[in-house]
Parts: C-alpha cells; sequence; structure tokens
C-alpha cells in the first residue's frame, strides 16, 4: 500500500492557495529552505512526524486523520464531517449507528 500522505498533503496545499514555500514559512521553517522540505514531504522522501502533521493540517484547514486515511472515499467523509458542527456530528453518528443495527 502506498502512503495517502504526500499526494493528500499537495492537494490540501494547493486548495488552501498556499506555495510550499509560503506553507513552510507560515509553520515557522527556515526562508531558504522550507520549499525543499515541504517538497522532500510532498514526494514522500521524508514524512513529518505527527506534531508537524498536525499544525499542517491545523493550517490547511483539514483534519489530520484526512492525511493516514488510506480510503479515498473515506478521508473525503473525515474532511466533511469535520466541517459539521457538534450537532451535525452527532446527527450523521445517530444515521450512520441506525444503518448498522
Amino acid at each position: 500500500m502506498t502512503n495517502p500522505l504526500p499526494v493528500r498533503l499537495k492537494s490540501a496545499r494547493k486548495a488552501a492557495g498556499y506555495t510550499q514555500q509560503q506553507l513552510g514559512i507560515v509553520l515557522g521553517m527556515e526562508p531558504n529552505t522550507a520549499s525543499a522540505r515541504m517538497n522532500q514531504y510532498e514526494k514522500g522522501k521524508h514524512t513529518p512526524d505527527y506534531q508537524t502533521m498536525k499544525r499542517i493540517a491545523d493550517e490547511l484547514g483539514v483534519p489530520v486523520a484526512y492525511f493516514y486515511c488510506d480510503d479515498d472515499l473515506l478521508a473525503e467523509l473525515i474532511c466533511s464531517l469535520s466541517k459539521l458542527d457538534s450537532q451535525g456530528k452527532k446527527e450523521v453518528l445517530e444515521l450512520i449507528r441506525k444503518k448498522h443495527q
């Protein structure tokens, strides 16, 4: 199984309107290495630790689980669910529970 993180990171970064360098700088990386470091993550040559990935996810407005989910449909659901308020999440969860009873 291939690691979904590199592809999802690139997609989420572009959707948020960041260049690799801009995202790296916002995350506190040195301007002269930010682009190269983010490129290494997007190419799958290096993987950020969880704390770094959490900061990236927060900056890009997606849940960190999105980057690690190996099922594309489930990853999309995770993003969609994260945008719901607490009540909306509870309602969706209840629908899913009823469906499986």
